[in-house]
């Protein structure tokens, strides 16, 4: 395999810091060509002495002076801002795109990265929640692959290699079922973001962690399966398997199943995507029957966790409906995680703001621009 060139949008968080010492570990395949964060500068700068990219960028613009007198002594180009984040896809020297962003600023990136030419690994499924059919209309235009980083879909990916020319009756999403799992409505009417921000299996950034416990990211996980392998919604099931050991199966229409199983490590899902179709030797974790004798599901509660049927019902809908589902998700997170916003009322924003914006059977790019500031703007007048 020649070696690849890898930008990682998100560089500072969760997925990026785990692609970081992916490519550590096999530094004669993959170089970093591009890093970028938003605010955390200490990191980047810390990242971009030790990687020597290309270039980097940092979001926040009032940081850039600091970045830029760290790093340009190295020979490291350093930008700044959104536009900057956007373009910086496009250099010819780079092969992979891995966009590990959070939410909506995702989007743009995205859409650049495709119309470049870019291979993408996606770990930033709000992209293809917001934009899907747009995104994947892009994607074939262009003949660029979408690889899944996400544990779930990269799972259901790996199971379909070999099987592209078997038609799939089922895909299967395996869920933890967060830290609330059993919980009724009463519990969770009282959790505080101490609470929700510890998940069982998984250590993952303070949004995801959210979207974890309401169970919004298995909603957004569905929407984001749908475009990735071209199936209708009845053909998405959602099982609560607690022990995160199986990370989604595949059923296909001869009745067999295939499951794609391992400890839960993203790092896994990450070496595969930016290597694909390569697989190689990794030194992490094995998993051990013996140390898990019992692998048991269970279906999810959909009435505590409001946000996995709703996701279902816009996914269905679709439109701009998810990118109001998205919009609304990020705004009442945040308020959740400032003190602003109860658990459960998560969910009431939501739906609010699905009945006020207006609704767009087939939107352009614009119209999803124009969807995200105005939901926004109507969520955060909800929780003021």
């Amino acid at each position: 395999m020649d070696k690849r060139s890898i930008a990682i949008l998100g560089s500072t968080g969760s997925i990026g810091t785990q692609t970081l010492d992916v490519i550590s570990r096999h530094k004669e395949r993959f170089e970093v060509e591009v890093i970028t964060a938003q605010n955390n500068a200490e990191l980047l700068i810390e990242q971009g002495r030790s990687f020597n990219p290309n270039c980097v960028v940092i979001g926040n613009e009032g940081l850039y002076d600091q970045v830029f007198q760290a790093l340009d002594p190295l020979g490291i180009k350093v930008y700044s801002g959104e536009k900057a984040l956007a373009s910086v896809v496009e250099m010819d020297s780079i092969d992979v795109v891995l966009t590990a962003l959070v939410g909506y600023a995702g989007l743009l990136p995205t859409i650049n990265a495709i119309k470049s030419g870019k291979t993408i690994a996606l770990a930033n499924k709000e992209a293809l929640v917001v934009a899907g059919e747009l995104i994947t209309k892009l994607a074939r235009k262009h003949g660029v692959n979408i690889l899944p980083v996400d544990s779930e879909h990269s799972a259901i990916f790996q199971c379909l290699v070999g099987e592209f020319h078997n038609p799939i009756e089922k895909l299967i999403l395996t869920a933890s079922g967060g830290p609330f799992r059993g919980r009724d409505r009463a519990f969770c009417a009282d959790v505080k973001k101490e609470q929700a921000l510890k998940h069982p299996n998984w250590d993952m950034g303070a949004k995801i962690t959210i979207d974890s416990a309401t169970m919004m990211n298995k909603g957004l996980e569905v929407i984001e399966a749908k475009w990735l392998f071209a199936v209708n919604f009845d053909q998405i099931e959602v099982i609560v398997h607690p022990q995160s050991v199986i990370h989604s199966m595949v059923q296909f229409k001869d009745a067999s199943m295939k499951a794609q199983m391992g400890l839960p490590d993203m790092r896994v899902p990450i070496q595969f995507a930016i290597g694909y179709p390569k697989r190689f030797y990794a030194d992490f974790p094995r998993f051990n029957f013996l140390d898990y004798p019992h692998l048991t599901f269970e279906k999810p509660d959909m009435e505590t966790f409001r946000n996995l049927a709703l996701a279902f019902e816009v996914g269905k809908k679709g439109g701009n409906l998810p990118c109001i589902l998205n919009a609304a998700n990020e705004i009442a997170v945040q308020g959740f995680l400032e003190d602003r916003v109860g658990f459960l009322e998560i969910s009431d924003v939501i739906e609010s703001c699905i009945g006020k914006v207006d609704y767009i059977r087939n939107p352009l790019l614009e119209d999803f621009i124009e969807t995200d500031r105005e939901t926004r703007a109507k969520a955060l007048e909800l929780i003021r």
